[in-house]
């Protein structure tokens, strides 16, 4: 049976948590369906097709347990094997794993859409959520008790940019379009404002935190970027984009080093320690849409970019003038949607992103599914792709915790 067309968002915001588990559907229910999907593999060049909607394990040929982890970890052991094969056989085991993977929990606490996401660094099962209202949700679904809710302004206290306090995991920052950048704790209380614009026609649309350097970054609506240090002293305010930030990236392993994305259709790398205006970055990363994202990897070494329409870009750290990976992918921006964003998996070199099925990408399929889909970070291609019929909204914003081994993800 051919799934029934959906409307293009949904009203009812919801948070979607995709751990192991092996007590819902299984793959084979899902079968009508995935005939009905085609299946293409990479070409040659650097340019990837992503037309695959439903990339079924069988065909990746995925080495089996026995034979790619132990093997693996025994050759290194006898110093036989070196870590990248290591490394590999691991990731293998991990997307043999996914075929088990189905929703766990869900959570529709707001009466706006969702609009950011952030896993708590040292606890696996908690995650904090805000919302288009101001809402921002702190929930441990590891334990039964009602997640805490700390209610925002409503219309015009967005929640762009969240991230946990690196030096205490009890507290958080927060961006919004309020106009404000602030540390607050989970009681809701405001510890710190870093940034007030004290103007409706200025907000705040992303930011970051190091914990070794202890700054802030954060980034506004007409090009500014803004460094702090812990302490709530401002570094230096410069515009470098022609219009909005839309996101900022300390990288994890150099944090002097910073990219910054913007809907001026540019990615900008910048030294931290060099930083004297405009025309100081170190490198001009030229897109043909408007950006949504730009993420460092987590051994810093690569730099993925979304775009505001189809096409995610995976750049060398080492080699910013080379040609970038291009993975088509379609995430077209839609006003009433929180932007797709693209992200790492914390230890594989794994893409994670939702699919905005688009009838104008050129391998679009007739009722193509919205799915999450899995990308190789190496090669560009179409690893798996999550799915549940249950919850078949677009969804914008996928993050796996820091153990790796559950999603969460955002929808409506």
């Amino acid at each position: 049976m051919a799934p029934r067309k959906r409307p293009e968002t949904q009203k009812t915001p919801e948070v979607v948590v995709r751990p192991k588990s092996r007590r819902s559907r299984s793959p084979r229910e899902l079968e009508p369906e995935a005939k009905k999907l085609c299946v293409k593999g990479p070409g040659s060049s650097r340019r990837f097709d992503s037309g695959c909607l439903w990339a079924g394990l069988a065909g990746l040929q995925v080495p089996p347990l026995c034979t790619s982890i132990v093997r693996a970890l025994h050759h290194h052991k006898l110093s036989k094997a070196a870590w990248p094969s290591l490394q590999q056989g691991l990731q293998q085991s991990f997307l043999h794993s996914l075929a088990s993977y189905r929703i766990f929990q869900k959570a529709a606490p707001f009466d706006r859409r969702a609009t950011s996401l952030a896993w708590h660094p040292t606890h696996p099962s908690t995650l904090a959520v805000g919302s288009k209202g101001g809402d921002i949700m702190l929930w441990n679904f590891g334990i039964m008790d009602k997640p805490t809710f700390i209610k925002g302004i409503g219309a015009g206290g967005s929640v762009t940019g969240l991230k946990f306090n690196p030096l205490d995991t009890n507290q958080f920052f927060t961006s919004s379009m309020e106009g404000t950048t602030r540390l607050q704790d989970f009681k809701g209380n405001t510890l710190r404002v870093f940034t007030s614009s004290d103007t409706c026609n200025i907000w705040f649309c992303s930011l970051d935190v190091s914990a070794r350097s202890r700054m802030v970054v954060t980034g506004d609506n007409v090009g500014h970027v803004i460094l702090l240090n812990m302490d709530g002293r401002e570094l230096w305010n410069l515009r470098m984009h022609k219009k909005k930030v839309t996101h900022v990236a300390l990288n994890p392993c150099c944090d002097w080093l910073l990219a910054t994305a913007s809907v001026d259709q540019t990615v900008k790398i910048w030294d931290l320690r060099q930083v004297k205006g405009k025309s100081s970055c170190l490198h001009t990363l030229l897109h043909s849409h408007p950006v949504n994202a730009a993420c460092f990897s987590p051994d810093g070494a690569q730099l993925l970019t979304t775009d505001q329409k189809s096409e995610l870009r995976v750049y060398s750290a080492s080699q910013w003038d080379c040609p970038p990976s291009l993975i088509p992918h379609p995430h077209r921006h839609f006003q009433h949607l929180t932007p797709i964003k693209a992200t790492w998996h914390p230890r594989y070199n794994l893409i994670v992103v939702g699919r905005y099925p688009d009838p104008n990408f050129k391998s679009c399929t007739p009722h193509e599914l919205r799915t999450i889909d899995v990308f190789d970070g190496s090669s560009g291609k179409m690893m798996y792709q999550l799915y549940d019929p249950e919850s078949s909204g677009i969804i914008s914003l996928n993050e796996f915790n820091p153990m790796g081994d559950t999603l969460a993800s955002v929808m409506g």
